[in-house]
């Protein structure tokens, strides 16, 4: 039983994180809404990403017998540099936004990266699942990243 409750907080740290994900990519569509429709396309994309994360996470944990976190982190260091996307976006500077943006996907890295590296019991099923979602936010964090250097280099 205590070392369902280890990967179950486990697994309720990688929900949080990826509700400040959603939280702060929802932000970002909303505020590049007219004016840059592929931005807007790509965070709704990777707000959606989260959310079936987090519904496969959340499955687990039920699983697993226990309580579904349903918040953003405790810290919400992660979400208060999603909430910058919006001030980083008022000057219209595409860098700056993309820059924040790979900010929280670096911090997304992390948290799964300490998932994986916990004294945690977790199952095979757990740690694919947690490896699998890792891989896929690797995947978009290098498209931010690809897309911050593009417009590094028209800066």
């Amino acid at each position: 039983m205590a070392q369902n409750k280890d990967v179950i907080e486990v697994l309720n740290d990688l929900i949080r994180i990826n509700n400040d994900r959603t939280a702060g990519y929802m932000r970002a569509a909303e505020d590049t809404k007219n004016v840059d429709v592929d931005l807007r396309t790509i965070f709704e994309r990777m707000a959606d990403e989260s959310r079936q994360n987090a519904i496969e996470l959340t499955a687990q944990v039920g699983r697993l017998g226990g309580e579904p976190a349903t918040g953003t982190t405790t810290t919400g260091k992660i979400y208060r540099a999603w909430m910058n996307v919006k001030d980083m976006f008022t000057g219209k500077d595409r860098h700056a936004l993309l820059a924040s943006c790979e900010y929280g996907e670096d911090a997304s890295q992390r948290a799964y990266e300490d998932a994986l590296a916990s004294d945690a019991p977790l199952s095979t099923e757990v740690r694919q699942l947690i490896t699998s979602q890792k891989s896929s936010l690797r995947n978009s964090h290098d498209m931010v990243k690809k897309y911050r250097d593009m417009h590094e280099i028209t800066k």
